[in-house]
């Protein structure tokens, strides 16, 4: 059976993915800042709802790409990296906005875990697990 020509989606699902990262990460930031500045909207459920479509969404569209590229995380490798720091900036995500016991703690927990994204994102673009440090 014929594998039906579906290339037309690629850039609708990279530009959809790009989007929703920029979407994903801005809306930690604000909800981080908003969270050493004290606030109570940044934990409420209306903005942690938001995050977790916002998320779910981002997660179908790389899962989508996963399936259209042929891509396995174990073969490529920069794949494989990127998952792993994905669940690293999780963690330090959830430390950022409610775990962390101390303002000093969260601000430094969210400042790692905009590090870790951004390192995410090297890793993407140069497709190789070592990103902007790769030779």
């Amino acid at each position: 059976m014929p594998v039906p020509d579906i290339a037309w989606a690629y850039p609708l699902l990279l530009k959809t993915h790009v989007s929703l990262v920029v979407g994903s990460v801005g809306l930690f930031a604000l909800r981080g800042i908003g969270v050493l500045w004290r606030h109570a909207w940044p934990m409420r459920p209306k903005w942690r709802r938001l995050s977790v479509v916002i998320d779910s969404a981002l997660l179908l569209a790389g899962a989508s790409l996963w399936w259209l590229l042929q891509l396995n995380p174990i073969h490529q490798t920069w794949l494989g990296a990127k998952l792993v720091l994905l669940l690293v900036y999780i963690a330090l995500g959830t430390m950022a906005l409610k775990r962390a016991r101390t303002a000093r703690a969260r601000a430094l927990f969210l400042l790692a875990a905009l590090a870790c994204v951004a390192f995410m994102a090297s890793v993407a673009l140069a497709r190789h697990p070592l990103g902007w440090w790769a030779p």
